[in-house]
């Protein structure tokens, strides 16, 4: 036998190097290349030696020394980031199940905020209408923030994504807060990851928003006309801040300086932002809203369930236990 086991040895069709690792008879070998072992012919290998000797040394020419005050200045390009708005990301994480297929055992769920400002976020996700995991953070500019872990299977119980995003710092220009709820169905799960998968990419997102609303302050006019300015009706919804699923009135949640002012001026602004999201749902005819007034003496729960009562879309409220709010909230049930 030519050769023994743990010589170097060439692979002839391949150019690669090996060692030998069995023997299997006169014309065959066990080789190893690269940590994968398979037989070959002897009749397929070589020492590498010959090779070795008769590969043609190459030559690096010698760098010519540049002094620094004849090199040329390079014209220095600006790139701008483009801003495509905030996403919500999935990232599958592979394991393989008992027939060596490669399986999601889980989604490492990150926000990626593509855009020039900062936000703070409110998130909360929910599976099968229950609440599972919230969180309350800040997002930096082109920034991407890791929300958590979800196994594949919880995929399955109808998750809801809640996002409440308000701009750090605020802009009177735009809105205080921005609601953006996101569904996704297992269907549409399978799709997403077949489509990364044929792509050959990481991770596959969802647009959450493209650009932060402006804070259009539009007044709902009761009538078509009013003087003598003619209304589209067709478009207001186009105008409006979105409306809210849940707005909280505590003062602190309002406005920054609220310790100078008095209970009358504190109890005139919290009513003045629930008409605000009343209108807003009613408008964009919205199932429902919740109203998060607080315990405390129950002066603005009171006022609230007043003029509850005097209006035509609500088909009834209830100030009963919540298991986010307690019994600080009340749920407004919409009729159209």
């Amino acid at each position: 036998m030519k050769y023994q086991v743990g010589d170097t040895i060439l692979i002839l069709h391949s150019n690669e190097e090996g060692e030998v690792v069995e023997i299997i008879n006169e014309k065959m070998v066990t080789v190893e290349v690269g940590g994968v072992q398979f037989p070959v012919y002897t009749d397929q290998i070589d020492f590498p030696y010959f090779k070795r000797f008769t590969e043609k040394k190459i030559v690096f020419p010698k760098k010519q020394k540049v002094y620094i005050d004849n090199l040329k200045k390079e014209a220095v390009t600006k790139t701008s980031k483009v801003s495509s708005g905030m996403w919500l990301s999935f990232l599958p994480v592979f394991d393989k199940n008992i027939f060596d297929d490669d399986v999601v055992e889980k989604f490492k769920i990150h926000l990626i905020n593509q855009t020039a400002d900062t936000y703070y976020f409110s998130y909360n996700i929910k599976f099968k209408g229950s609440p599972n995991f919230e969180l309350s953070n800040t997002v930096l500019p082109f920034n991407e923030f890791y929300l958590h872990d979800i196994p594949f299977e919880e995929m399955n119980d109808s998750p809801k994504f809640e996002f409440d995003f308000s701009l750090t710092p605020s802009d009177k220009k735009k809105v205080p807060h921005f609601e953006t709820p996101f569904k996704i169905k297992a269907k549409q799960l399978f799709q997403r990851i077949e489509e990364m998968k044929f792509k050959n990419e990481p991770t596959f997102s969802f647009l959450l928003f493209e650009e932060y609303p402006d804070n259009i302050e539009e007044i709902i006019p009761e009538y078509h006309n009013t003087q003598g300015r003619l209304y589209d009706a067709s478009r207001i919804k186009e105008k409006l801040a979105p409306p809210r699923s849940v707005v909280d009135l505590h003062i602190e949640k309002l406005i920054d300086n609220w310790k100078s002012l008095s209970n009358f001026e504190i109890l005139t602004i919290q009513l003045r932002e629930f008409e605000k999201y009343y209108h807003l749902a009613v408008v964009h005819h919205q199932p429902n809203l919740i109203i998060i007034h607080g315990v405390g003496t129950g002066k603005l729960r009171n006022e609230i369930h007043e003029i509850l009562k005097t209006k035509k879309e609500v088909r009834t409220f209830a100030n009963q236990y919540h298991n986010d709010f307690g019994f600080g909230a009340t749920e407004i049930f919409f009729q159209y």
